[in-house]
């Protein structure tokens, strides 16, 4: 109080400064016009492409994935991992940045670890899930995970989405990613209720195919995660492999006969092998030629 009274009236309103903030309302207004100075400082969100799926059926969950990774138009891994290890009973599928879905995964299942040792029961899917809205959330989006979360307890089978910002759904059927679209058409023309494993599987299969050949995101093979409340966890990693290669080298890498490639010029520059490093004058071995210096003269 003492402060304010030393201040006049439109000092005393602008460190009180409260309401709505226009500060960058001139920013944005550039970005908008189409200024290249400015527009071409801005980031760029990178393409994503994959298809996860999953479905309940009468005995449990089924996931399945693709295994294409990519660097924008570039395929940097044709058999990666999507289905992510979150308890014994709960598996996700990871959409997005794959550094994102891998890490947020693995915390969370490293806090669903912990939850089991200290109240000594089982992990259920929805504590799952709300510890990852929860994450997510908290990063308002800027964490790139969509997931697919899948699990049986003590409750029943249980599917979930979760989306970057937070957001959930429960669904009997569920698909995410760049190719959901084309999986979403599989599992609407084929779903009904009282699914039995076998028909389950197949399914989701179709599913995942549908995205591959359809994606440009989605590719490679085809992973399903089967579980269930009677047989556990089933995980049948490159259960569908359509595009193996045809045609393969019988040899054990590249031979090629000398003079292949051709020879323009050559050089040959020698070197000194030895290489001698001056050592420094140490300060006790100065004082001792001074000391000899000194007997010399006496």
């Amino acid at each position: 109080q003492t402060q304010k009274r030393t201040m006049n009236p439109s000092q005393v309103l602008n460190a009180n400064k409260g309401g709505f903030d226009f500060e960058l309302s001139k920013r944005n207004e550039a970005l908008l016009s189409g200024n290249q100075a400015l527009s071409s400082k801005v980031p760029k969100a990178m393409k994503t492409g994959t298809t996860i799926a999953g479905i309940v059926y009468n005995d449990g969950v089924v996931l399945g994935a693709d295994t294409r990774a990519t660097e924008g138009s570039i395929t940097c891994d044709k058999n990666c991992e999507k289905i992510h290890y979150i308890a014994q009973n709960i598996y996700c599928c990871g959409a997005g940045t794959s550094a994102d879905t891998e890490n947020t995964t693995n915390l969370i299942s490293s806090q669903l670890e912990l939850h089991k040792l200290q109240t000594g029961t089982e992990p259920r899917v929805i504590t799952a899930m709300t510890r990852l809205k929860q994450r997510l959330f908290q990063y308002q989006g800027h964490i790139s995970a969509a997931l697919v979360l899948g699990g049986v307890d003590a409750t029943g089978a249980h599917l979930h989405t979760v989306w970057p910002h937070g957001s959930t759904d429960r669904l009997p059927f569920a698909t995410m990613g760049s190719g959901s679209l084309a999986a979403m058409a599989v599992f609407e023309a084929g779903y009904k209720d009282d699914l039995d494993e076998k028909e389950a599987v197949a399914l989701v299969d179709q599913a995942i195919q549908a995205g591959i050949w359809n994606d440009l995101g989605s590719g490679g093979n085809v992973d399903i995660c089967v579980i269930s409340k009677t047989n556990g966890v089933s995980m049948k990693r490159n259960y569908r492999t359509p595009n193996e290669r045809k045609f393969r080298s019988d040899l054990k890498g590249y031979h090629f006969p000398r003079g292949t490639t051709e020879v323009t010029s050559e050089s040959v520059e020698m070197f000194d092998p030895s290489i001698v490093v001056p050592s420094e004058p140490d300060d006790n071995d100065d004082k001792n030629d001074d000391n000899d210096s000194k007997m010399d003269v006496e």
